[in-house]
């Protein structure tokens, strides 16, 4: 049994796609599913989550934090860490995640300048910082940011 293999019970989910109000013969006439009187049977019934007058459930809770929608999740490297590929490799987000230091990069990659650069190196990633790019330089390599 997987996820992919469940589905609803035979018979369990219903077309929405039928006339209501049309009539005893139709059995859905008469109330047309909105059973005898009361707000939620006539017009102009209360949108989801009105309580009545009751202060609603997602007023009542308290709000912490804030969620920037525009914030970007860019995973940090340190150059020391790119000291395990070989002389004069080329280095891609593609080559990190198969080496195995990045593992779900969302938006981005950086290089950082922590550590020592000992191999000549071809980086190509989204970010650089400033010492990062000069201790890459200063080893030989070369860095394209894309």
């Amino acid at each position: 049994m997987d996820l992919s293999n469940l589905s609803p019970a035979e018979g369990s989910r219903q077309s929405d796609n039928f006339r209501r109000g049309r009539g005893h013969g139709s059995g859905n006439g008469k109330t047309a599913g909105k059973g005898h009187k009361g707000q939620k049977a006539r017009s102009g019934a209360p949108r989801p989550g009105f309580e009545g007058g009751q202060m609603p459930l997602y007023r009542r809770l308290p709000k912490r934090g804030f969620k920037c929608r525009n914030s970007k999740e860019i995973i940090g490297i340190n150059v020391g860490a790119l000291d395990r590929f070989e002389d004069g490799a080329e280095i891609t987000v593609e080559t990190l995640i198969e080496s195995g230091l990045v593992s779900n990069p969302r938006d981005g990659v950086k290089i950082l300048g922590g550590g020592e650069v000992t191999k000549k190196f071809t980086v190509k990633v989204n970010a650089v910082s400033e010492s990062a790019k000069a201790k890459i330089e200063a080893a030989g390599g070369t860095v394209e940011v894309f």
